[in-house]
């Protein structure tokens, strides 16, 4: 993942007309013991990718190029702590962080007896934590109380997958994921428009002060927020921009060159601030290993 906001290692990749993107039904309840809310989409052509000057180099966003979707059903939220409590009764699962008995967590969250944990050496705001976990997001003594409805953090892209088999479905391709976020508005910057305070409000739940020293919280959260926090986009989709960055299916891959040891995440998250890391507009992409976990990592799933 990039260092900008995240602990891993940096990798080194006129718009056509688009066919708007509705959905062909209402939402529907695909998987009742899953507690999906899969919107079926009709796929199409639209403009993937963005010349933004304000792209991070080496992220590979453009050039913008035409790109056909195949029919497809995607989640509206992310994955719950509440799915993915009962998807764990359910089989068990033990995951990574679990396994190797630690992960990382922002380290403005840390009681002052966790901050001598190690720190990343890229992103020092990342604490290593031990028993840091999906159960325990900020570590021994925190708990899921009042975020049931939050997104699952501490999952990796092997975890993800597990649910996937569990639940009967898949993780969106890096495609149709920038196609479904779109909400069916063309070359936008932001799931809503371009606009990043539309009408003055807040539509995402990102950093506001300066990070990573002050929050001023403007937009309601410090941390995670409820998977259906804020309007969703034209699609139906919530939290598409901020809140937590959500595994797809694809490897990285820039200008031809794939890594199949790392992983597509989107969407950005709630530590991105465009000071440093405004990669919560919609083009935006970055990168982390199939095994990696951080308390801002979550997913949504498709079919």
């Amino acid at each position: 993942m990039s260092a900008c906001c995240s602990p891993g290692s940096e990798a080194r990749g006129p718009a056509p007309v688009v066919t708007t993107a509705v959905p062909t039904t209402s939402v529907t309840d695909w998987s009742p013991d899953a507690g999906l809310r899969l919107l079926p989409l009709r796929g199409g052509s639209f403009a993937m990718g963005s010349d933004d000057a304000d792209a991070v180099p080496g992220d590979g966003e453009g050039p913008v190029r035409e790109v056909h979707i195949e029919p497809f059903a995607i989640d509206a939220h992310c994955v719950s702590n509440e799915r993915f409590q009962a998807f764990v009764n359910a089989t068990a699962h033990v995951t990574d962080a679990e396994r190797y008995g630690w992960s990382f967590v922002f380290e403005g969250f840390l009681p002052a007896r966790l901050r001598d944990s190690d720190r990343a050496v890229e992103a020092p705001w990342w604490a290593a934590v031990a028993g840091a976990t999906w159960r325990a997001p900020e570590g021994p003594g925190s708990d899921l109380d009042g975020r049931h409805d939050h997104p699952a953090v501490h999952v990796s892209w092997n975890d993800a997958l597990a649910y996937c088999r569990w639940a009967g479905v898949r993780l969106a391709t890096e495609a149709e994921w920038e196609y479904a976020a779109r909400g069916g508005l063309e070359q936008a910057r932001y799931a809503w428009g371009d606009d990043l305070l539309p009408d003055g409000r807040h539509a995402c739940n990102i950093w506001q002060g300066s990070f990573p020293v002050t929050n001023t919280l403007e937009d309601g959260w410090f941390g995670t927020a409820p998977v259906d926090a804020f309007e969703p986009n034209g699609l139906g989709l919530f939290n598409v921009a901020g809140n937590v960055w959500e595994w797809t299916a694809d490897a990285w891959s820039v200008a031809e060159a794939t890594d199949p040891g790392a992983r597509v995440i989107r969407g950005g998250s709630y530590l991105c601030h465009a000071s440093y890391c405004n990669r919560y507009r919609v083009a935006a992409r970055t990168l982390s290993t199939p095994d990696s976990s951080t308390g801002h990592q979550g997913f949504r799933v498709a079919l």
